[in-house]
Order: C-alpha cells, then sequence, then structure tokens
C-alpha cells in the first residue's frame, strides 16, 4: 500500500446487499477502489428484509422480549452478510476478513436495541489494511461493558460508518444506497428535482430530520460533530468507485466547504404527523409545563407549538407529534385533564408538514414569505408554522403535499432545465 493513501469507509446498505448477485457487484465496487490505490475499510447491513424476519422471530416468540436477547439475535445478520462479502472479495483475489462489532472493538454503552457508541479502538482494523486486507465490519452493532452484543437501533449501520471513519480519520465515508445522491426534494413527486452536489450538515441534518430519508439522522449528527466527509451515491452505477478527487455523489460537508450558499438547498415533508389541539386552557405561568411534560416522560417529541390567547384568561395550544404516536397522545392527555384543566381536545392525523431548508437564509431575506405567497395562490391553508435558523416548516392539509410541494420547488428556483 503507498504511502499517505487515501483512506476510505465504503458502508453498502440492505438493498445493496440484498442477493447474492448484488453482494457479488459489491465486491467488484470495493476491488475497483482497492486497485485505485486507497486503504478499504467496508461496513455492511443485513440483507434487505433479514432484519425484519429475525425481529419477527422474536415477536413472535414474546412481544415483550429481552432486549439483550433481541440484540444478539438481530446482529446476526450483519454478521452474515460481512462474511459473505468477504467470501465474495477473496473469490476475486482481494484478501478480506469479516469483522464483528465485539471483535473491533466498538464500545457502547447498554440501552440494548438503541446504544449509543461510547468509543471505538480502530487500530486492528487500520493494521489490516496496511497490511493490504479488506476488513469487512458488521455495521449497526457493537459490544457493552459487560461483554454482551447491542445494537444501536435501526439504520445504524450509517453511524457505524461514520463513527469508524472517525476513528480511524478516514479521508471520507462514502454511504452506498439505491439513490445516486441527495436531491432537492423527492424525484418521485418531482420530476425535475436536482442532485446536489454539496450540502452543508445542518442542511442534510434538517433534511434528515423532516422526511429525507437518504442517510439516518444520528448518522449525520455524529458527522457533523466529528468532522467526517459522507459521500451518498448508488451502488448499481456502472461505475461507482470515486477515487478522492473525482464525487459523482452527493456530499456532506461543513458549511465552509461550499462556495455558493444557496437561498433554499432543498424542500422536505413528512407524512408522520399529527396534530393536536387542546382549547380553554387556565392561562397561567407553568401551564405549558403541565402539558409537555407528562408527554416528554413518556418518550414523545413535540414538535410545532402554538399558542394563542383567548377569552376570560384561557388560551389555546396547538402541536404536532409522530403520528404513530397519537392515541398514547390522546390517553396521557385524558390522565392529565383534571390536572391541566382544559376543556376540549381535537386531533387530526391527515396532515403534511413541509419544510424548505437552507444555510443561505442567514443571509437571504423574504423566504418565508415566499412560502406563504406560493401556498396562498394554490388555496392552501396553513394550520402551523414554525422557523429555525435554517428552516421554515408549515403544517398543511395532506391531500395537498404533492401540490404543495412542486409548487414550492418551483417557486424557489430548484427546478432542473
Amino acid at each position: 500500500m503507498p504511502l499517505n493513501a487515501p483512506r476510505i469507509v465504503m458502508k453498502f446498505g440492505g438493498t445493496s446487499v440484498a442477493d447474492l448477485d448484488r453482494i457479488r457487484n459489491v465486491a467488484k465496487t470495493v476491488k475497483k477502489q482497492v486497485e485505485a490505490g486507497c486503504e478499504v475499510t467496508v461496513v455492511v447491513s443485513a440483507m434487505s428484509g433479514v432484519t425484519n424476519q429475525l425481529v419477527g422471530y422474536c415477536e413472535s416468540l414474546n412481544p415483550l422480549f429481552d432486549p439483550c436477547e433481541y440484540d444478539s439475535i438481530v446482529a446476526t445478520g450483519e454478521q452474515v452478510t460481512s462474511g459473505l462479502l468477504a467470501i465474495a472479495l477473496q473469490t476475486l483475489g482481494v484478501k478480506s476478513r469479516s469483522w464483528a462489532g465485539w471483535q473491533i472493538p466498538i464500545l457502547t454503552d447498554d440501552a440494548h436495541s438503541k446504544a449509543r457508541i461510547k468509543s471505538i479502538d480502530s487500530s486492528k482494523l487500520i493494521e489490516c489494511m496496511q497490511s493490504g486486507v479488506v476488513p469487512v465490519v458488521a455495521g449497526f452493532q457493537g459490544v457493552d461493558d459487560n461483554g454482551r452484543v447491542a445494537t444501536l437501533g435501526r439504520g445504524g449501520s450509517d453511524t457505524s460508518a461514520v463513527a469508524l471513519a472517525a476513528s480511524m480519520q478516514a479521508t471520507r465515508c462514502d454511504i452506498y444506497t439505491d439513490v445516486d445522491g441527495i436531491y432537492t426534494t423527492d424525484p418521485r413527486i418531482v420530476k425535475k428535482a436536482k442532485r446536489i452536489s454539496a450540502i452543508a450538515y445542518e442542511e442534510m441534518l434538517e433534511l434528515a430530520s423532516v422526511g429525507a430519508k437518504v442517510l439516518q439522522t444520528r448518522s449525520v449528527e455524529l458527522a457533523m460533530k466529528e468532522q467526517v466527509r459522507v459521500q451518498v451515491l448508488s451502488s448499481f452505477d456502472d461505475n461507482p468507485a470515486p477515487m478522492e478527487n473525482s464525487l459523482p455523489g452527493s456530499l456532506v460537508v461543513s458549511e465552509d466547504e461550499i462556495m455558493e450558499k444557496e437561498q433554499v438547498t432543498g424542500i422536505a415533508y413528512s407524512l408522520n404527523e399529527a396534530k393536536v389541539v387542546i382549547k380553554d386552557i387556565p392561562d397561567h405561568p407553568g401551564i405549558a409545563a403541565s402539558v409537555f411534560a407528562p408527554l416528554a416522560r413518556e418518550n414523545v417529541n413535540v414538535d410545532m407549538i402554538v399558542q394563542s390567547s383567548g377569552s376570560n384568561q384561557k388560551t389555546d395550544m396547538t402541536f404536532t407529534v409522530p403520528k404513530t404516536d397519537l392515541l398514547n397522545v390522546q390517553k396521557i392527555l385524558e390522565r392529565e385533564r383534571e390536572h391541566i384543566g382544559f376543556a376540549e381536545m381535537l386531533t387530526d392525523d391527515d396532515v403534511v408538514k413541509i419544510s424548505v431548508i437552507g444555510i443561505g437564509m442567514r443571509s437571504h431575506t423574504g423566504v418565508a414569505n415566499t412560502m406563504f405567497k406560493t401556498l396562498a395562490e394554490r388555496s392552501i391553508n396553513v394550520q402551523v408554522i414554525s422557523t429555525s435558523e435554517i428552516k421554515v416548516s408549515v403544517l398543511v392539509a395532506a391531500e395537498y403535499v404533492e401540490l404543495a410541494v412542486r409548487a414550492l420547488h418551483t417557486a424557489y428556483g430548484l427546478d432542473a432545465q
């Protein structure tokens, strides 16, 4: 291996390793990167559908399964893939060896099924690469202080890859998926959506948090914290093994690396939203805490919040929660009704959150006005609004999602020519 060779972590998701033919294709992709003179570590997910099957086994035996045993079962999916890919690489003449998370080791806390990484000793992997052997690491997993396998939660292989790239100071972490990059919006809705060549960590984090599913949110948070350069690209392209100076996918980097900051970088939407309105609450200090503290104790994520003053020292409060939590939220609030003192609760799960995102908002005015004007021209009523430094989000009726996204994409000049 040449001195100062680029060090690349290549991560392949479940669709990329869905069957043996695709695993062979991944092996060819890895071989190209090795032949280009790079030190390579590969991180793999379980083959498509395998994790769901393993979870199903656990639930069939006992819906209240032991999380520790659950982890020991579901972690096997990635271990199978890593071994198969190592064999496929060896068949192509590439020296390779598979690694489970505990062998590295990737140390985690003991929050089984949703563990967080505490530390990684990547010295063995670096030694392996420098000797000309490609390590293939089972993603999604580590080992806790008691020596038990612990998994990082669904989508955790992205986090594994970014964490390994940070620990070994890799040149870049390449995330191979079934799409060829990050787009200005969902190409299934907007045919003129454009692939983004470079996007800031903060923008990607906002996109991931409001519905864009290209990268897992935790992996983006970690990449931003550790300043890991991440590239998203397709594992199904004819020549998907870019060298350092050839970046065909979408690069997620520090804001400083992006020369021209677009006013709006992308538009995302989330269908997993429900609106809750509680009416005629006594308007006094601490009332908001009395509403949201019980939800926080039950780990309910509250997003958009609007409080409006009424008459007779009463107030109404509107907020959004994940649609999947709505029934639980209704139970919690009904249980707390006497303590909170509200008169009525209304809910609506037929809504969608649409967000426009861009670091250019910091230096451009009128972004929110363009959004409201565009929606008004199409008679789309805005129910709730929330903003941050680089994001404006609105809640509208779900029936308008496609119309709203297309109109906003055009209004902000994002349509491909």
